[in-house]
């Protein structure tokens, strides 16, 4: 990974041993994205599978009364598209840069060779998986809208400016706001928020506590407050 952004935690790539870790890279071309271009689909056929070595990107479904659930952010190290590639059905859920970014590209034939020949791989996957099947299935369930998300981020974004003071670990925001009261300020019900701000805690992006919020990864903030919602129709 030398080169490029830290990995994610719980990222694909940390869980490999370097050589593993490059024996995947080399097998897959540089692709890059600009912010808000859309990575993956929901419901496309294709079976390619990223791997994101630079940038983060947002993940989320059009439910049934055409609201976007967020399921999740994912950064440098992760892996985007493997379940089409070992399933062979169509995408579950798009994926949208939120800033710019860099992955290697593989078909899902590649990708099920490589997991063939390296079984750490292959277990790295399970695992990974496991975590992103979960917090799938939490999204699903609190109803986490992507636009409530982004009104929290963007919220956050403004308090880090007006009220936030710079540490050694990021932006820490000294204020006692309870989530209802960030709820109160966004116009969303306490639980949503809940959840929106547990998507950033889950990436290590915020860290919430009494009387406090510290922002660790401010850039990665701002752009997620920035980026556009995902519409039914591919762009």
């Amino acid at each position: 990974m030398s080169g490029h952004d830290d990995t994610a935690e719980g990222a694909l790539l940390t869980y490999l041993a370097d050589a593993d870790r490059e024996y995947l890279l080399a097998r897959g071309v540089r692709r890059r994205f600009r912010a808000n271009d859309v990575v993956l689909m929901e419901g496309d056929p294709s079976d390619h599978v990223h791997v994101l070595v630079a940038g983060w990107v947002r993940v989320s479904t059009i439910v049934e009364d055409g609201r976007e659930v967020l399921f999740g952010l994912r950064g440098p190290g992760e892996v985007l598209g493997d379940l089409a590639a070992v399933t062979g059905r169509p995408r579950t859920a798009s994926v949208r840069a939120i800033e710019p970014c860099t992955v290697f590209q593989l078909t899902g034939a590649q990708f099920i060779d490589v997991l063939h020949t390296r079984p750490a791989i292959a277990v790295a996957t399970i695992k990974t998986v496991a975590a992103r099947l979960r917090a799938a299935e939490s999204a699903r369930v609190d109803s986490a809208a992507f636009d409530v998300s982004r009104r929290v981020a963007v919220h956050l974004v403004r308090l880090a400016e007006d009220h936030g003071r710079r540490v050694p670990e990021g932006v820490v925001i000294d204020a006692a706001l309870s989530q209802a009261d960030i709820a109160a300020q966004v116009g969303a019900a306490r639980r949503t928020v809940a959840r929106a701000l547990g998507v950033l805690r889950e990436r290590g992006i915020v860290e919430t506590g009494r009387r406090r919020i510290l922002i660790r990864q401010p850039r990665v903030l701002r752009a997620f407050a920035r980026s556009e919602p995902n519409g039914t129709q591919r762009p």
